[in-house]
């Protein structure tokens, strides 16, 4: 048997991806450790679903209000030209969407984001908590 996704197994497959930053209506955001997008975040839902269409209507509608106040969060908090969504789950079939900010003259402006950027900008544990920080005071306004 294949090990359970990492979305649900929560174990150090994720953290070495991603840092928690909290819970939502029916979803968990966080922090994408790879910065080269500033704020990119992932919000996964909390159940173990592959589709968003196999969801019933309230939590399809209650994951997209998640996804979109996140997205307002960044907005706020880093001021991005645009905002690109991705839910691809190809290869971790669990549901699940990348809100990454995007800025003109910055990294991939005008097409698609890279899910791995060769530069993989990683920042210390204290600019990730800034960044935190940051996330957190616009989603709880």
């Amino acid at each position: 048997m294949s090990q359970p996704c990492i979305y649900c197994a929560q174990d150090e497959r994720i953290s070495k991806l991603m840092i928690e930053i909290c819970k939502l209506r029916v979803s968990t955001v966080y922090l994408f450790r790879e910065q080269s997008y500033p704020g990119r975040c992932v919000v996964a839902l909390n159940d173990h679903a592959k589709e968003f269409f196999h969801l019933p209507q309230d939590t399809q509608d209650a994951f997209m209000r998640d996804v979109a106040q996140v997205a307002q969060a960044l907005e706020q908090s880093f001021e991005p030209d645009k905002i690109n969504y991705g839910a691809f789950g190809d290869t971790m079939p669990h549901l699940h969407f990348h809100v990454v900010p995007k800025y003109e003259g910055g990294h991939a402006w005008g097409r698609m984001f890279d899910m791995n950027p060769a530069e993989n900008v990683q920042l210390s544990d204290e600019e990730y908590q800034e960044r935190i920080v940051k996330i957190l005071a616009h989603l709880q306004s």
